[in-house]
């Protein structure tokens, strides 16, 4: 017996009908924007070695992010050239969300006009994803520096050109060094180091002088008296220590502006909904009362933006600091 098939018009009339309706249920199943992830842990790339600003950031930032995704977010501390080394394996990362690399204004849109070869292209190879914090840099001295004020140490360095020396842990502060150089018309010797432990360990030992600092590396030995803290680079106090004088109040007014700024970015061929997931969800992390305390603690301000925004202001920062280092003529090979 012969089996009875419909007509083809018939068939081909019942699979377009039929069409959206399967279409609908791949757009169902498919994943939305990012909501499966991340699936598995997250490198959080930190281009300094632990003890300073930037790790004391990416961990309690990496310890919310867990809990709120449900994976481990694994800081891997990366120091080397400045943050280069760091800021470069960030940039080679494979594109998918699952490493994060921690913006630091100096590796980021300093080093670039520094370095002839950084390892990466600043507005080329990475995706904002949101600022995280701003902090006006301090100047510190080891006890054993006669001086108690910004006037004080620039009349010390005046006496003594060439005597007084200074840390650096990246190429902000060492520009910081050298504003401070050119505004007080002295003469101090630049120590650099690969990063604020270890720049920190020998200012408390007195194997240098002063250092001009973020607050989260040194306002624990400033409270414990370790330390001295001079002036706040910035026009007005900061909250973790109120009794330091800025630096427009000690007369000035060119050092009273000079902000360091952390963030987060990707490489740049990250898909844009991963981009608006991090970004939720790191702006969500920042703004929970706990960990805006603990970071404000440590002198830095909880700064959390869009990508847009963040990526303006790379690009504004990049300009600027360029024009910085072509003026002084400053150099690193």
């Amino acid at each position: 017996m012969s089996e009875t098939r419909p007509p083809a018009k018939f068939l081909r009339i019942l699979t377009f009908s039929l069409f959206p309706f399967a279409f609908s249920l791949v757009l169902t199943a498919a994943p939305a924007g990012g909501q499966d992830f991340p699936s598995r842990p997250v490198r959080f790339v930190v281009p300094f070695p632990p003890g300073g600003g930037t790790d004391g950031f990416a961990r309690i930032l990496g310890a919310r992010l867990t809990e709120l995704w449900g994976q481990q977010v694994i800081v891997d501390n990366r120091g080397g050239a400045q943050g280069n080394i760091g800021t470069a394996l960030g940039a080679r990362a494979v594109p998918d969300g699952h490493t994060i690399t921690l913006a630091h204004q100096g590796a980021l849109v300093v080093n670039p006009h520094l370095y002839s070869n950084p390892g990466y292209d600043t507005l080329r190879d990475f995706a904002a994803v949101s600022l995280g914090t701003e902090m006006a840099f301090i100047l510190v001295a080891h006890p054993s520096v006669p001086a108690r004020s910004m006037k004080e140490l620039a009349d010390l360095a005046k006496k003594t050109p060439g005597k007084l020396t200074f840390a650096s842990t990246s190429s902000v502060p060492h520009l910081v060094g050298e504003l401070f150089k050119l505004t007080t018309g002295t003469d101090l010797v630049h120590v650099p180091y690969k990063g604020a432990g270890p720049a920190v360990i020998d200012l408390l030992a007195g194997h240098v002088n002063i250092m001009f600092s973020n607050p989260t590396s040194t306002v624990p030995h400033v409270k414990a008296g370790r330390l001295r803290a001079l002036g706040v680079m910035d026009s007005k106090r900061n909250e973790a220590l109120p009794d330091v004088p800025t630096a427009v109040e000690a007369g000035y007014p060119a050092l009273g502006n000079v902000i360091e700024w952390y963030g987060v970015v990707v490489p740049a061929a990250t898909p844009r909904q991963t981009i608006a997931r991090l970004n939720a969800d790191i702006v969500r992390a920042l703004k929970a009362p706990d960990v805006a305390s603990r970071i404000q603690a440590m002198g830095q301000s909880v700064s959390p933006s869009t990508p847009e925004a963040f990526a303006k202001l790379m690009r504004e920062e990049y300009a600027r600091w360029g024009k910085v280092v072509k003026e002084s003529g400053a150099k690193v090979e």
